[in-house]
């Protein structure tokens, strides 16, 4: 009579079987859970910077509304994706691996056209720089915008493991290279620069340490380069003195040339102002009587 082999697993063969399972499966939990701790542990770690705004939603969906109603010509704008577009770009990722590709979707729901010789950049003259913008309300910083008026001054960053934002702490600017919020600027730079037609003007500090403008300034690695030669037409330098001194920089000294050669370079037009007499006489407002708030100068 032919023999027939048994269907059935020995019990030798059922145990190897379950070893060999456990074998499999265990480096496997082991991974994940490995992963799993890592994430919670990223969560966990204190940055350098404060933490997310308190109420971020409410004074973002404020700022929007706001805008729009404020600001009717910018069209129709959809503040409640613009929200979920800000969260998409920071849950659930590493807040120190956001790139300016994360928040495309952002820049393009708070798309908006920049009229020709309205652009006013800036490099270390964050203050004098917005209460020009405010008094004349004839240039636009990119604090200005849509884009830019909704997250200024505002911090805020996400966790690996988590669909929140962190509001204990979050990476500083400089921590790591990047984090949510250098990011979202240079994107929000880079969009606003490309936007720009005209003449673009830049205020600068001519008191500063340090030149002009950094090579790793957002203006030098970010704005200049982001600029479209066949629609902008100059820019336009603005290099201002506090009044009471002192004079680093101006027009002529090596740091203000350099820039302009870098400029140049981008094949952009070039010009050079030294303390535009209009941003002066809104410094001499709070001290009109120093030396350099006469009317008439010797």
């Amino acid at each position: 009579m032919a023999t027939h082999s048994n269907s059935r697993c020995s019990p030798r063969a059922w145990v190897i079987g379950i070893i060999v399972t456990i074998c499999v499966i265990i480096p496997i939990i082991s991974l994940i859970a490995a992963y799993t701790a890592n994430q919670r542990k990223e969560d966990t770690h204190i940055w350098k910077g404060q933490g997310t705004t308190q109420n971020l939603q409410d004074i973002v969906l404020g700022r929007c509304y706001n805008y729009v109603t404020m600001n009717p010509g910018i069209g129709k704008k959809n503040c409640d994706a613009i929200w979920q577009a800000l969260t998409g770009a920071v849950y659930k990722k590493n807040p120190c691996n956001i790139t300016q590709e994360d928040y495309k979707p952002l820049a393009d729901l708070a798309l908006q056209t920049i009229p020709c010789n309205k652009t006013l950049l800036w490099s270390k003259t964050n203050s004098l720089v917005h209460r020009y913008t405010k008094a004349s309300q004839d240039l636009l910083t990119l604090e200005d915008t849509f884009l830019g008026s909704m997250f200024d001054s505002l911090m805020w960053c996400g966790m690996s493991y988590s669909s929140e934002m962190n509001y204990d702490s979050c990476p500083a600017w400089n921590e790591c290279d990047n984090n949510a919020i250098s990011a979202f600027w240079k994107m929000a730079s880079a969009t606003f620069a490309k936007a720009s037609c005209g003449v673009v003007n830049v205020m600068l500090n001519g008191s500063a340490d340090g030149g002009v403008a950094r090579k790793e300034s957002i203006l030098r690695t970010v704005e200049v380069p982001s600029m479209n030669v066949n629609a902008v037409s100059e820019v336009r330098l603005w290099i201002i003195d506090d009044l009471e001194g002192p004079d680093k920089n101006s027009c002529d000294t090596e740091s203000a040339v350099e820039l302009k050669d870098y400029i140049e370079q981008h094949k952009l037009p070039f010009s050079c102002i030294d303390n535009y007499r209009p941003v002066q006489l809104l410094q001499c407002i709070e001290t009109p009587d120093l030396p350099a708030c006469k009317l008439c100068k010797s």
